[in-house]
């Protein structure tokens, strides 16, 4: 076992983990937090995305021991975050979803892509989401949700200034 210490949705924990442990199972099953789905346990499907150190990443290709002294945000730790607020207010309007599989990784997804690019039209927001695999959809929803999240941050953000 090694010793892991990391930011886990905005507290610092320390857990002992096997040094071949996923961040994903070691998110799921150590740490009680199911948002983050499995699902090809290769990387291409994106279910598993969470963000370390603010950046979108598999956590299911990331051993856990990897996150020494990073930060992790899984969609439980995004709560209150405005971004995301605005994003699962955008993907219930659009009907973003069906079965909800892979819904906690393309919100993850979203609000990277919502957080790197300000206002993406339809055509950037497919070439952001093209390792994002959603079998139930035809992303037709999803991403008009995100488009859509994006005006209203945007709008949100001019009447602030």
């Amino acid at each position: 076992m090694i010793s892991l210490e990391l930011e886990l949705n905005g507290a610092k924990i320390t857990c002992d983990v096997e040094p071949r442990e996923s961040l994903a199972d070691f998110l799921r099953e150590r740490c009680r937090l199911t948002a983050t789905h499995l699902g090809c346990e290769h990387g291409a499907c994106g279910a598993c995305t969470v963000a370390v150190n603010g950046q979108a990443t598999r956590s299911c290709l990331r051993l856990a021991v990897m996150c020494q002294g990073q930060s992790v945000q899984t969609l439980e730790g995004l709560e209150s975050d405005p971004t995301m607020e605005v994003l699962r207010r955008q993907f219930h309007e659009n009907h973003a979803l069906q079965c909800g599989f892979c819904t906690p990784g393309m919100l993850m997804m979203a609000r990277d892509i919502l957080l790197r690019i300000a206002s993406p039209d339809a055509a950037v927001v497919r070439e952001q989401l093209s390792g994002q695999i959603c079998r139930c959809t035809g992303y037709a929803g999803i991403v008009k949700a995100i488009v859509a999240a994006g005006q209203v941050l945007r709008r949100a953000g001019a009447a602030k200034n």
